[in-house]
């Protein structure tokens, strides 16, 4: 097997202005290619965050999320996005002053490392982990 790397991750979302604003403004992902899909009724972003892409799809009929991660009724499919930080405090007083809530952060039993989770305009968990 010649696997590399993951090469991106896909995401569906609802409002794609309010989604666009959340990851380019807000979190500071780079724009690497935009395009409205007319024939698909969607708009399609291409991010980049370091060496990582992120594929925005906007679908204003999609489906909503069934639910959260730890809580019944979650689904198969993309659990959350997790991004590594240096320190979780700076990061969450960061967000914070964005107006994005954390959870409290707690410790993860795997690696000892901290870690807190936030949604985006969706609701899709982003986990911050040192």
């Amino acid at each position: 097997m010649n696997l590399n790397t993951i090469h991106h991750v896909a995401i569906i979302v609802s409002d794609y202005a309010k989604s666009r604003h959340f990851y380019v403004d807000l979190l500071g992902f780079e724009v690497i290619r935009e395009h409205q899909r007319p024939e698909k009724n969607d708009y399609k972003l291409d991010l980049k965050l370091g060496e990582a892409e992120l594929e925005i799809f906007g679908k204003p009929d999609a489906p909503k999320r069934v639910g959260m991660p730890e809580y019944p009724g979650e689904a198969c499919g993309l659990r959350h996005l997790a991004f590594k930080v240096d320190c979780i405090e700076d990061t969450i007083a960061e967000l914070a002053a964005l107006g994005i809530e954390c959870e409290p952060v707690r410790i993860d039993p795997f690696t000892d490392k901290k870690m807190t989770f936030f949604k985006d305009p969706d609701g899709l968990p982003l986990e911050l982990h040192e």
